[in-house]
């Protein structure tokens, strides 16, 4: 009896919820390369755009039909939209997969894995720190992007009302709200890219597997989604809404696209988080 009491003895002032504190691991992947350079990427994407647009002379219409790009110069906040729709179907993927696929993975390449659960850090535990952190820093990535496009297309352009492709405008403050929501939607849209890559950095030691993997599982759904002869089975792919986000840019927001959207989104992501719970809590780790 006195054997087993004292196998389930813990060390004074022990919190299981206490260990590898949200703080701790943000700071750890703040001061990481990969961190810096992203940032480094999405802070120059408004400027490249700025200087092609003013080498190119500006959108050019496409005959009778006006598209987002052809408003890109007409203020800043067309110019942030722009940057968005540019950037939602594939630049911004990358810090996703990045943040959420770079966590457990690099951990178990760097042999440090055993020695943080040694620590003793539950799994849950080092799973969720891991998992918050890299949705916040996603989080942080799409709202940095059209952030710095405001800035640079007030400088380059002027603030001003956003002017609608199909006709009309909406004010200032009303696109300002227009835009949070857009940024809200991409990132619940790439929830499903989160969960990919988090599963995938649970089932393997090679970072770049499980980024790569996430990657280009979503381009391989961006492909499905373009082929017409699917037909409404194309409803069911996280791709098929990526840009239903713009019809909240339109005088009278349309929402059904986008609730459809995130019920799909969510669905996906939340099978694929629990399988990454599930399968880290039975997996023997030895790296």
């Amino acid at each position: 009896m006195s054997t087993l009491a004292e196998s389930t003895e813990v060390a004074s002032g022990y919190r299981a919820g206490r260990t590898l504190p949200l703080r701790v691991e943000l700071a750890r992947q703040l001061k990481r390369r990969r961190t810096l350079v992203m940032g480094g990427i999405l802070v120059a994407l408004p400027f490249v755009l700025a200087v092609a647009l003013a080498i190119g002379g500006g959108p050019g219409g496409r005959g009778d039909r006006v598209t987002l790009m052809d408003t890109a110069t007409a203020s800043a906040a067309n110019f942030a939209a722009v940057n968005l729709f540019v950037s939602a179907g594939f630049l911004l993927v990358i810090p996703v997969a990045l943040f959420c696929g770079d966590t457990v993975a690099s951990e178990a390449s760097w042999s440090s894995l055993r020695y943080l659960l040694a620590a003793p850090v539950p799994r849950a535990r080092l799973l969720w720190s891991k998992l918050v952190v890299g949705l916040g820093l996603s989080l942080a990535a799409m709202v940095l992007l059209p952030l710095v496009a405001l800035a640079v297309g007030t400088a380059a352009y002027g603030w001003g009302p956003l002017r609608i492709p199909t006709g009309g405008a909406l004010d200032a403050g009303t696109a300002a709200q227009r835009l949070l929501v857009v940024v809200a939607y991409i990132f619940v849209s790439q929830l499903v890219t989160a969960a990919l890559a988090f599963w995938l950095s649970t089932r393997t030691d090679a970072p770049l597997g499980a980024v790569g993997g996430a990657v280009g599982l979503t381009i391989v759904g961006n492909v499905l989604d373009a082929v017409t002869a699917l037909g409404h089975w194309r409803d069911f792919l996280p791709a098929h809404w990526q840009y239903a986000w713009a019809d909240a840019v339109q005088p009278h927001a349309e929402w059904s696209g986008m609730i459809q959207g995130t019920a799909v989104s969510v669905s996906y992501a939340l099978v694929l988080f629990a399988l990454a719970f599930r399968g880290f809590a039975r997996k023997d780790v030895v790296s």
